[in-house]
């Protein structure tokens, strides 16, 4: 065990006695304590509609697929959208996988979201849809992006898989766009095993997801809807009815039952994470070697970068080293620049502009957990251990 790991577990009792619960049902599949656990993930993020999945790249997936169906103005292959640089590989997977047109824009140095400048610049005639990616809780300057988008005919949407609770101008990040995704896996705010959750107040977008998330078919649709019209009275007949060129990345009950009871703690780990967070900044700052990443709104705090100065006596080499030696689990900022990748070969994608940003967190920047229960003592150890690094 880590002295000061990524991650841990925020199961307790209720989340061991909601898996019996679904044991004892019989039931595994997508089920009721799914729908009530979307119902709940819904209200407490102000949305109308929640579709609950088996991951947050998943809910990357759909979105991008709903957007191809819906019946006004749907996405076509060789739209542009724009992406921030740094992000988790599967942001860009599904536009690549929709024949897609994909730019990447630098981000800012401080905030690790969108260069704003840059974003303005890039937008172009072409330009279709902005994902906005909330990077390590950190919600995007949303008053700017709308100035940027103005009147044009530009989709919003946000992955927000690493920020859940994080507000900007109190409300929740992740409901800024049209849809919005969010991840339940074990590093995450809370944890479903594995999970994650789109959100809309757009009814179509909803009734699209639905069936994309099944099959395509018709059968967890309601009665009217935006996909079918009117589905028929017979259940067999509407049992196999396919309609759009669907997946199956449904959630299991166990982790409908288990989201039900982490959601309930869910305010409490964001303030014990805030409440760490104050003292990281504390810490560091004003430091004299390291950037850390400033915060909009009101942040959820995912984990806490650290960006090594350009007059660091030290290479990133020479602290992960000492991180490791001493316990301390840490990683490379989300996927760093992402351009970089073999992968992006695959891509039909551009560069705008210069992406020096991206590039130096890339090579200079790393970061290390943050929790949902007090670890002061380890941002301390953390600190005094760097500082160390800095005299010599």
């Amino acid at each position: 065990m880590s002295m000061y790991p990524l991650a841990s577990s925020s199961w307790g009792k209720e989340e061991h006695a909601a898996i019996h619960k679904v044991i004892d049902s019989g039931m595994y599949t997508m089920g009721s304590y799914v729908s009530e656990f979307e119902l709940d993930f819904a209200e407490f993020v102000g949305s109308n509609y929640c579709v609950m999945v088996n991951s947050g790249s998943s809910a990357n997936l759909l979105v991008v697929a709903a957007l191809f169906y819906r019946k006004e103005n749907p996405l076509q292959r060789g739209d542009e959208v724009i992406v921030p640089a740094v992000s988790w590989p599967t942001t860009y997977y599904p536009l690549y996988q929709y024949g897609l047109r994909i730019k990447f824009v630098d981000i800012d140095a401080h905030t690790l979201n969108y260069d704003l400048q840059a974003l303005e610049q890039a937008v172009s005639d072409k330009t279709r849809m902005i994902m906005a990616v909330n990077l390590l809780g950190n919600p995007n300057d949303f008053d700017q992006i709308r100035s940027i988008i103005g009147d044009r005919d530009i989709i919003l949407v946000e992955d927000n898989c690493e920020s859940l609770g994080a507000l900007y101008k109190q409300k929740q990040a992740g409901t800024y766009g049209i849809m919005g995704t969010f991840s339940s896996f074990f590093s995450h705010h809370i944890s479903t095993m594995e999970g994650g959750m789109v959100v809309t107040d757009d009814e179509e977008l909803y009734h699209i997801l639905l069936s994309l998330r099944a099959h395509g078919w018709t059968r967890n649709l309601p009665q009217h809807n935006h996909v079918c019209g009117t589905k028929s009275n017979n259940p067999f007949e509407e049992s196999f009815r396919f309609v759009l060129p669907g997946y199956n990345v449904r959630p299991v009950e166990m982790s409908g039952a288990i989201g039900i009871e982490q959601l309930k703690k869910l305010p409490q780990f964001i303030s014990e994470r805030r409440l760490n967070a104050d003292h990281f900044k504390e810490c560091f700052s004003n430091h004299e070697h390291f950037d850390i990443q400033k915060e909009l709104g009101s942040s959820s705090w995912f984990g806490f970068a650290l960006i090594i100065k350009e007059n660091a006596p030290f290479t990133r080499g020479d602290l992960i080293s000492v991180l490791q030696n001493n316990g301390i689990d840490c990683r490379p900022i989300v996927a760093g620049n992402f351009a970089k990748n073999e992968v992006v070969k695959w891509f039909d994608s551009e560069v705008h502009g210069t992406l020096h940003n991206s590039e130096y967190i890339d090579k200079f920047g790393f970061f290390v957990g943050n929790h949902h229960y007090d670890i002061r003592d380890k941002i301390e150890f953390l600190y005094n251990l760097l500082d160390k690094q800095s005299k010599y």
